[in-house]
């Protein structure tokens, strides 16, 4: 009890520090916490809410092992804004915390010096990092046999269950299993339901995961008042949010499930006079680290952001969040909320579901499951000389990004492995399994019908969500809307409706031309490489809008969804593609119209150019012919394949090509810009001076 007591006494001036609280003490389980580490060397999984301080834990019992002798702490860390949180935390409390991470590669050579010499208390990775070959062969091995306490944090990621196919999350199962006896291992989340629980214990305890201490304490955030307001389309939420915004606590956060819709709603509330920016994936990190500084000093009323903006944020007087589209489930959902009130009495927190979040939900679920024949044919590519993913590209059709998520996948399943040079394959046996990629699916279609629910539930919304986490303390809250009424405003003033109107229904996006062709396109039996020659380049191009965009978006998602029958354009549709045409700087007017052929939806494509044609003025010179069956392939897919079918597939010989100016080439949609590339080197080969595309809408 002595050693306890002392380790007690010690932990609670390290704590103190910390915070910079002389009378700070320990939530309950934080000490048990780090006792079981410190003093017992177990291994913990602590379930706690957003601001219940697990970084406390692992700081205090860094600095507690760190004096004792032990190594330095590696903490698995999955996003950078996450990691420079816990390395200024970490710096308040006298601990020496270095990260190595995609953004900081002029650092790497000075970390690993001052890891060589022992001047480093914890070193933050994140999950990727750990299978770079450079790290993975120089850094690595030494890393753990001398490491004293390995952290994984945002633990649910590491369950086939929660890690939401980001793999190499599942590689730390086998970083746990080669630490040197005795070694410790924390596991931190706020967002685990019961299974996830006993499947994140299981994978840090192995054959003796009852030794596995799990602390789990009540999820409920008192501060927080939910509430949810069903609205009819894009333009009303998008004007609650500007006549109401103003008026919530404090600085805060907006979600949007898409970039586009970021962009849309953050130009939306400027226009309104609220101070908002867009922050998402696309953003540039030096500009990300600047808006969370904003937000943080209270300087902005909100970030417009994806959830790029997520896990470890730290800002504890966050007064708001609210969500322009729900996420897909009840755990997500919690855990972006969490953002808020962490050290205030009162947050709000707000949905704004909209009739879309299904499609985009399906999009993001099909676009991260790996499939067994994309598997199998890029496993018939791979052998014992090293292939990059970008010659990969020529030899299997998935797109760059899918095929790192599967090489990712097939490599935690030791099929693969990344050396320095790209990918090989490793020989072991591999099968796909299918079970496993079932039952993810099942749960996350279990996710969003009970997301669904939540929005439709008469019960209160804190205790459904603490439902949803398997929390046994869930309780009904007397702050939520249907606890205690509905406590937002439901007015939407006249000027800002108009307003937004105005920015939605804003028409065109600037389509940029191919100018290169893709990497192994020879491969695919189509003999170009290089530059495009600026004689058969296509001029920028022009769409209605984007297919995410919350204006014109949304009815182009409808009218161009598969399964909807061709039918001619609608008047609302060329009337804003109309406008489009005439708002565009072009440098020579085009003198005629010519159309893709299409072999879903030819009556629309040819109803869109005749009205363009008509209005314009324009002669309308029909349709290129399309040679050997036409295009083949469909929308996805990499550049290589893309082009290879579409390639030699149009003939525009029988068309009247005018040389007094551009023609005008129109189709549906465009997505890998491949079709109207080849489209329009045709017509200029054909003997036409210029080419301008134009399109209905565009993916992304």
């Amino acid at each position: 009890m002595t050693g306890m007591s002392t380790t007690r006494d010690h932990a609670v001036s390290l704590l103190r520090a910390l915070v910079g609280r002389p009378d700070a003490d320990f939530h309950e389980g934080q000490f048990e916490a780090i006792s079981a580490l410190v003093d017992d060397r177990r291994r913990a999984l602590v379930v706690q809410r957003t601001g219940w301080g697990k970084s406390a834990v692992y700081f205090v019992a860094t600095m507690l092992l760190r004096e004792r002798g032990a190594g330095p702490t590696i903490l698995v860390s999955p996003l950078l804004a996450l990691m420079r949180d816990q390395v200024a935390a970490a710096e308040r409390a006298g601990v020496r915390a270095v990260t190595i991470n995609s953004a900081n590669r002029h650092e790497w050579s000075d970390v690993a010096a001052r890891l060589a010499e022992d001047s480093v208390d914890v070193l933050l990775v994140s999950p990727e990092r750990l299978n770079n070959p450079d790290f993975r062969e120089q850094h690595l091995p030494d890393l753990v046999a001398r490491s004293g306490l390995l952290v994984v944090d945002e633990a649910h990621c590491i369950s086939d269950w929660g890690h939401d196919f980001r793999p190499d999350y599942r590689r730390l199962r086998d970083l746990i299993a080669a630490l040197p006896s005795g070694v410790p291992v924390l596991a931190t989340t706020a967002t685990a339901n019961e299974r996830v629980v006993a499947d994140v214990v299981e994978q840090l305890g192995g054959a003796a995961h009852d030794d596995v201490l799990t602390i789990r304490g009540p999820l409920a955030r008192r501060s927080l008042r939910l509430g949810v307001q069903t609205l009819p389309d894009a333009t009303a939420r998008l004007a609650w949010l500007a006549t109401n915004l103003g008026a919530l606590p404090g600085s805060g956060i907006v979600y949007t499930l898409t970039v586009s819709a970021a962009e849309d709603t953050a130009r939306v509330l400027r226009r309104a006079g609220i101070d908002a920016h867009a922050y998402t994936g696309q953003t540039d990190t030096a500009e990300r680290e600047e808006l969370e500084g904003r937000l943080k000093r209270n300087e902005v009323k909100a970030l417009v952001a994806t959830s790029a903006l997520g896990m470890g944020f730290d800002k504890p007087d966050l007064g708001f969040v609210v969500h322009l589209g729900a996420p897909s489930s009840p755990v997500a959902y919690y855990q972006q909320v969490g953002r808020a009130g962490r050290a205030t009495d009162n947050a709000d927190v707000l949905l704004l579901p909209g009739p879309e979040d299904r499609a985009i939900w399906q999009y993001f679920a099909t676009a991260s499951m790996p499939s067994e024949e994309k598997a199998t044919a890029v496993l018939a590519e791979l052998g014992s000389e090293p292939l990059s993913t970008r010659a990969l590209e020529s030899r299997v059709d998935l797109r760059a990004t899918t095929l790192e998520l599967l090489l990712k996948v097939l490599d935690v399943d030791g099929a693969v492995r990344r050396v320095s040079g790209g990918w090989v394959a490793t020989g072991e046996p591999w099968s796909y399994d299918r079970d496993r990629y079932e039952r993810i699916a099942a749960a996350r279609e279990a996710e969003q019908a009970a997301m669904l629910e939540y929005e439709t539930t008469g019960e209160c919304r804190m205790q459904f969500l603490q439902r949803s986490l398997d929390d046994p303390a869930a309780a009904p809250c007397g702050r939520c809307d249907n606890c205690a009424g509905v406590w937002y405003p439901s007015a939407i003033a006249d000027e800002v409706s108009g307003s937004v109107t105005a920015v939605l229904s804003r028409a065109g996006v600037e389509v940029e031309p191919r100018k290169l062709w893709p990497t192994g396109a020879d491969r695919l039996g189509v003999p170009v490489k290089g530059k495009i020659a600026p004689a058969e380049q296509a001029r920028p191009g022009r769409v209605l809008a984007r297919l995410t965009d919350l204006g014109w978006g949304g009815r182009l998602r409808e009218l161009l969804a598969d399964g909807v029958p061709d039918a001619p354009c609608p008047p609302e549709i060329l009337a804003a593609c109309i406008r489009v045409l005439a708002d565009w700087d072009w440098e020579a007017r085009p003198v005629a119209v010519a159309t893709v052929p299409s072999r879903r939806r030819p009556i629309f494509i040819e109803s869109l150019a005749r009205g363009l044609a008509d209005a314009g003025r324009l002669t309308y010179l029909g349709t290129l012919a399309p040679k050997g069956g036409g295009p083949t392939g469909g929308p996805g897919g990499n550049s290589a394949f893309r082009l290879a079918g579409v390639w030699d597939r149009f003939d525009a010989g029988g068309l009247a090509i005018p040389t007094n100016g551009p023609i005008l080439l129109v189709d549906d949609l465009i997505d890998s810009r491949w079709t109207i590339t080849v489209a329009a080197r045709e017509l200029l080969r054909a003997g036409a001076v210029g080419v301008l595309p134009f399109a209905a809408g565009v993916r992304g």
